[in-house]
């Protein structure tokens, strides 16, 4: 009777959001339409099954739930305890963790959160280069982690992967507090190993964001920092295909001490969440995480993180065939990234492929003289695509659309562009085609 009681609630929901705001119903419906005919190849998207759609809006979002299971500051909290409970186990199970903290309202938040357990301002930390790879929140001067903090950057060596060299080398020099690895336009295995082996010689905390590569280290596809680092977060969302959320997780180091010597780490964590950073939790993300962790223990799951590297690789082998210059030459996970002939702007090209059906995004390459919003390459990401169960052959159109597009547009400058209106149609109408054949799971 209750599973009925909630489809109910769900379906009169949606009725009358039909029937009292049609216009904010009709955007909804459109965006809906939109991603089921367009080819995302977004790397930092993924899509949500709708049981966890389903979990994001059921009204145990009504709860205000301040605190921990069994330590609430508000009373009616008895399910939410449960959910937590439940999601916290199976987050645990999943990753071969000790510790899981499930109430971050995103990995940068989760980046913010470890960050304040253990730094005090001024504090030095030791990160990635954005134009390199590197996050916003892994120490860039634009943001708060890097203007709280005292931040130092390494980057990408001559064969433009990690330069440990670097990262040694600056470790040594600056001895940071907390050294963070991990990436999010970086397409090759990350040594968690060695970052270890590099912050114990300076004893700094290692945080490792997987954001990017959380369902391949789900499925067993990128070796685990778990049992490496002190800290693991990530986002809940793109390649794990559940609510917009964050994640944190400990090891055996859930039990070393913070910087205070008196504290175990994982206290340390639980109090920067709540109530340092955090009020009360999103309880239905909470309820949607704890879905999309038992699913990604299925081996339908792992079969999709197979083909989401699979996908990448003919992805890649296929434009590197084609002349395109591959930062890195290639890739090992999802990632593809790759430089754009010189003459022309990534912006532009963003929006050719956008006017063309094909989602992706423009992304600064090692060396660019271009600002952040025009850029100088592409990055493309197989989540998506693999979702719709596509497969060699398909990786193989994206390449020859992408390749069509990018030698017939003529950029007029940074932000406009000419392309051919009949190659446009025919493209759109390969897209569509193959969209029809491999819907979106949550789509159909």
């Amino acid at each position: 009777m209750a599973s009925v009681s909630v489809s109910n609630t769900l379906t009169q929901g949606f009725a009358k959001l039909d029937e009292l705001d049609p216009v904010l119903s009709s955007y909804l419906q459109a965006e809906h339409v939109r991603q089921s005919n367009t080819l995302s190849l977004v790397a930092s998207s993924g899509g949500t099954d709708a049981s966890v759609l389903a979990a994001s809006a059921a009204t145990i979002v009504n709860v205000t739930a301040e605190g921990y299971p069994g330590a609430r500051y508000h009373s009616g909290c008895q399910y939410v305890d449960k959910v937590e409970a439940l999601a916290i186990e199976r987050a645990k199970t999943l990753f071969g963790a000790s510790y899981a903290n499930v109430q971050p309202h995103c990995a940068s938040a989760a980046n913010h959160i470890v960050m304040h357990a253990v730094l005090q301002p001024g504090d030095v930390i030791l990160g990635m280069n954005l134009d390199e790879g590197g996050h916003l929140t892994h120490g860039a001067k634009v943001n708060v982690s890097g203007q709280l903090y005292t931040s130092y950057q390494y980057g990408l060596d001559a064969q433009e992967r990690i330069d440990f060299a670097q990262v040694e080398r600056l470790a040594l020099a600056h001895r940071p507090k907390l050294i963070v690895c991990g990436t999010t336009s970086y397409s090759r295995h990350i040594d968690f190993k060695e970052f270890r082996r590099i912050a114990d010689l300076v004893g700094a905390y290692l945080l490792a964001d997987v954001t990017h590569i959380a369902g391949l280290v789900a499925a067993g596809e990128h070796e685990s920092p778990v049992p490496y680092v002190d800290f693991t977060t990530m986002c809940t969302f793109k390649q794990l295909f559940g609510p917009r959320g964050g994640l944190i997780l400990m090891g055996e180091s859930m039990n070393k001490l913070a910087p205070d010597n008196k504290t175990p780490l994982y206290r340390a964590i639980q109090k920067s969440v709540f109530p340092t950073m955090q009020g009360s939790p999103a309880t239905s993300i909470i309820a949607a995480k704890a879905r999309i962790f038992d699913h990604l223990q299925s081996a339908e799951f792992k079969a999709l993180a197979q083909r989401i590297k699979a996908n990448a690789t003919t992805l890649s082998n296929s434009l590197k065939a084609m002349g395109y210059d591959l930062v890195t030459g290639g890739t090992d996970n999802h990632i593809v990234l790759f430089r754009l002939p010189e003459h022309l702007p990534g912006y532009a090209v963003q929006q050719a492929l956008d006017d063309c059906q094909i989602m992706v995004n423009k992304n600064r390459v090692p060396g660019d003289v271009r600002s952040p919003m025009i850029a100088s390459g592409i990055r493309l990401g197989s989540n998506t695509v693999s979702l719709r169960n596509m497969g060699q052959y398909e990786m193989e159109q994206c390449a020859e659309m992408i390749h069509s597009i990018i030698s017939s547009v003529q950029c007029v400058n940074d932000k406009e562009y000419e392309l051919d209106p009949a190659l446009r149609a025919r493209v759109i109408e390969n897209v569509e085609s193959i969209c029809r054949d491999f819907p979106l799971p949550y789509a159909k």
